[in-house]
């Protein structure tokens, strides 16, 4: 019990901090940051429904991300649809492509599916370069300035952060039902053995989709905040197959399988990569060298990530405490110095 509620003061602790962070950070530079953290945060634990608990490594979500930035910004420039109502839009788009997707991917396993994910996207990147007279190409959309609530453009960036909290905090009560529910564990055993899974009367195929559809509308949702935060984009930044290794990069240094895992690995990865473009503005991809080697000490040393790691120390120390304290005539008296 008493474990229990120091982790609900933990998460009550972490979520003030969440709150009073554009109060204190006045610099735009790391409130930037801040919200790219949150943003990749939700975007890396709508990877992890799929990828950490279902066990399907797909490396073709920025399919997801670039269809809400396409589809909400297209409505909103040339029909005037407003992006809070994009925010719908895009996700249930996401939905419906993510279920054409994985109808036929799922047939497939390991290796064959992470390619199928990689080869649908780079399909999705080369039609939006295709069909540039209503994606503008590689010319990129640009989204004029008009500061209002129903355009979701803001001039302060404590707005944008906001609003990235609630998406952030919508996707970690997401993870939290899944992780919950019967969808969380069926989902678990899917990643462990599936043929197991199958022969204990679990329909693989249908909780696959489930995990598909929470995982694309989430990202999709993400897609429509970057764009109105970012007002530019292009298909080589929203379809890019380095976004969609990044986010799964962050997932996995985290904890894949966890809630906090994605929160964790976007808390560490986010500002090193930001800190490292600001250090080194001519070394471009010098961040990606970074993330290849820190992936490959996770992997070798912690391949369960970070989270579980942490998690371990406060059980160490008590075992620690409880080594420095000896019973002595009945009393308990402790020699840890």
């Amino acid at each position: 019990m008493m474990q229990l509620l120091s982790k609900k003061k933990l998460l009550f602790l972490f979520g003030i901090l969440l709150l009073v962070i554009p109060f204190v950070v006045q610099n735009k530079f790391y409130l930037n940051i801040f919200i790219l953290i949150l943003l990749y945060a939700t975007i890396s634990g709508a990877w992890n429904i799929l990828g950490g608990y279902g066990g399907q490594l797909s490396l073709g979500h920025a399919i997801f991300f670039g269809l809400g930035a396409y589809t909400s910004t297209l409505l909103y420039l040339n029909f005037g649809v407003s992006p809070w109502l994009g925010f719908l839009i895009a996700a249930v788009l996401s939905i419906l492509v993510g279920l054409l997707i994985g109808w036929p991917a799922f047939r497939l396993k390991g290796t064959y599916f992470t390619l199928t994910t990689i080869a649908c996207a780079e399909v999705i990147r080369y039609l939006t370069l295709y069909f540039r007279d209503i994606t503008k190409g590689a010319l990129g959309v640009n989204i004029r300035f008009e500061p209002s609530f129903a355009n979701l453009i803001f001039r302060e960036y404590s707005a944008y952060y906001f609003i990235a909290l609630v998406l952030f905090a919508i996707s970690i009560a997401i993870a939290i039902w899944v992780d919950k529910t019967k969808i969380g564990y069926y989902l678990k055993a899917i990643r462990e053995d599936e043929d197991g899974a199958e022969t204990l009367g679990i329909h693989v195929t249908k909780y696959k989709m489930i995990a598909m559809a929470i995982s694309a509308g989430m990202t999709g949702i993400a897609g429509v905040f970057y764009a109105q935060y970012m007002l530019f984009f292009e298909p080589i930044s929203v379809f890019n197959i380095n976004f969609s290794i990044e986010i799964a990069l962050i997932a996995i240094i985290g904890g894949v399988g966890t809630v906090f895992g994605p929160v964790l690995g976007a808390f560490i990865i986010i500002p090193l990569n930001e800190f490292l473009r600001s250090a080194f503005p001519a070394l471009s991809g010098m961040n990606y060298l970074i993330y290849g080697v820190v992936l490959i000490l996770i992997v070798s040393f912690l391949p369960n990530g970070l989270l579980p790691l942490i998690k371990r120390i406060p059980g160490k120390l008590k075992s620690i405490n409880k080594k420095n304290i000896k019973v002595k005539d009945g009393e308990k008296v402790d020699y840890s110095g």
